[in-house]
């Protein structure tokens, strides 16, 4: 038996934020092989479940880039920022003056301001971003469980059960004063899906750390896991697990790290790297 952790955004997903029916199908073939197929993702549970049930498939989930993992219905572990640590790191980013949204137990909370903040920034930005600003609003105001709040103290004023906080600046000095802070303490962890975006969490939160944990849950040996992914985020999980699959798309860094490349997400890129190194047992131990 092996366990593939599969992350989402630039790997599983099309451009519309749903799985590809090749990509399901391929799924539940390795499935049918009694293999444990997981998603690994940065996002939230309420919107990983979604996907999920709108393509019908039933997997375990590892979300908030490790910060929790969750199946038929159980919580398999949670690491949730301390509340003092959260508020700090709130006002830091006030005073920073950045975009965030924070990742509760309640789904995601997003101030209906953080886009005017956002916005501010772009005209200061020096070089061309991958999407139109209108682009990567839509696709934040695309998850599934988000709540457009006043203020986020009215609706979780002790910081209680907040899992990570999602950052995205089109300003590298803001990341760089950010990622400059957080380096500098041991109880945060921070990490990145794209090169605006940061994701801070609790600071044994990582892919990685959850996908040994659910090794562990379903018994199955590390050299017996696959992850397949395609950022920065993803390389904790390729550092554990026994197999390593980069997508065609994965930035340079990524894929210089990984055991096989297989083809980009929009070419069913999950679907050929579950044929070729998992049904067709290809996959040999580093």
């Amino acid at each position: 038996m092996k366990l593939i952790a599969i992350d989402l955004d630039g790997t599983l997903l099309a451009d519309d934020g749903t799985i590809s029916m090749e990509n399901v199908r391929s799924i539940r073939e390795v499935q049918d092989k009694g293999h444990v197929v997981s998603i690994a993702t940065g996002r939230s549970l309420q919107d990983t479940k979604e996907i999920l049930r709108r393509s019908n498939l039933d997997c375990p989930i590892i979300v908030g880039n490790g910060a929790r993992s969750f199946h038929h219905g159980i919580d398999l572990h949670q690491l949730y920022l301390k509340t003092d640590v959260a508020k700090e790191l709130i006002s830091f980013l006030r005073d920073l003056e950045v975009y965030f949204e924070m990742y509760t137990n309640d789904g995601i909370l997003l101030e209906k301001h953080m886009e005017t903040i956002l916005r501010k920034e772009l005209p200061n930005v020096s070089k061309d971003i991958p999407v139109s600003l209108d682009q990567l609003i839509a696709i934040q105001r695309g998850q599934h469980g988000l709540q457009i709040v006043d203020d986020y103290e009215t609706v979780c004023s002790s910081y209680e059960g907040v899992y990570k906080v999602f950052v995205l600046s089109l300003l590298s000095k803001k990341r760089d004063q950010l990622k400059n802070w957080i380096d500098s303490r041991k109880d945060i962890s921070i990490t990145s899906s794209g090169r605006e975006k940061l994701e801070i969490a609790h600071h044994r939160a990582s892919k990685g750390y959850a996908l040994e944990l659910l090794a562990k849950h379903f018994n199955i040996p590390m050299k017996n896991t696959v992850a397949i992914g395609d950022n920065f985020n993803d390389l904790s999980m390729f550092r554990v697990a026994g197999i390593s699959i980069s997508m065609g798309n994965a930035e340079d860094e990524v894929k210089q790290e990984t055991t096989y490349t297989t083809k980009n997400y929009d070419q069913h890129g999950v679907a050929y790297a579950l044929r070729t190194y998992v049904l067709d047992d290809a996959v040999v131990k580093k």
